[in-house]
């Protein structure tokens, strides 16, 4: 990834679709290595992280990161997610943030010079385009490695710089290994949307 010296960066991060990339990846996101990490390569104004939550659950997989997250750096947007029956019977939730991060980025716009945008979502592809002829350099960073690939590709010709997150690993990366097995949950009555309103309820870690 190319960055200049004393550009003010800020980091938009859409938390189901970073996991999912992460995920058909192999490795984890170490969320502190992440900040860490963009922060030795400029001044970084903000770090949003985007997630929807199921607000009935007693307890949600996601609390303890968002939790984590709130208090080391992140600036943490949420909102209900969503839960429907679809016409086969099964229990869907969704929860798109599209509309949380296109706010916030182009009210934030004027105070950066550099915007990098964690999805691969080809939703995005507008607002990179609005970002730009404000005079913005955008970055988009998901992965054509996965299966399937998780970049649309309207969106990594728009961007100024497309960044594959397989390249990153070594950076920001916690292999699955490292990380205790998450607790067993019952997902026989659930199905989760990866199509384009994508939401995932299992455990991350900070």
């Amino acid at each position: 990834m190319i960055f200049y010296p004393h550009e003010r960066m800020a980091l938009f991060i859409d938390g189901a679709n970073l996991y999912s990339a992460a995920r058909g990846l192999g490795f984890d996101i170490d969320y502190k290595r992440l900040l860490d990490h963009f922060r030795s390569k400029g001044t970084l104004i903000r770090a949003f992280y985007y997630t929807a939550l199921l607000e009935d659950q007693e307890y949600s997989p996601l609390r303890p990161l968002i939790d984590w997250l709130d208090y080391n750096g992140y600036s943490v947007v949420t909102k209900p997610a969503k839960e429907f029956t679809d016409a086969s019977g099964r229990r869907r939730i969704k929860g798109n943030m599209d509309i949380e991060l296109a706010i916030d980025a182009l009210e934030i716009a004027d105070k950066l010079d550099h915007m990098i945008i964690f999805s691969g979502d080809g939703d995005f592809r507008r607002l990179v385009d609005a970002l730009q002829r404000k005079g913005k350099r955008v970055t988009v960073v998901s992965t054509m490695r996965s299966q399937p690939p998780m970049i649309a590709d309207e969106l990594r010709r728009q961007a100024d710089q497309y960044v594959d997150l397989e390249s990153m690993r070594e950076a920001i990366g916690r292999s699955h290994s490292e990380r205790p097995a998450p607790p067993l949950r019952n997902d026989d009555d659930y199905e989760y949307d990866d199509d384009e309103d994508e939401f995932d309820n299992s455990p991350a870690r900070a």
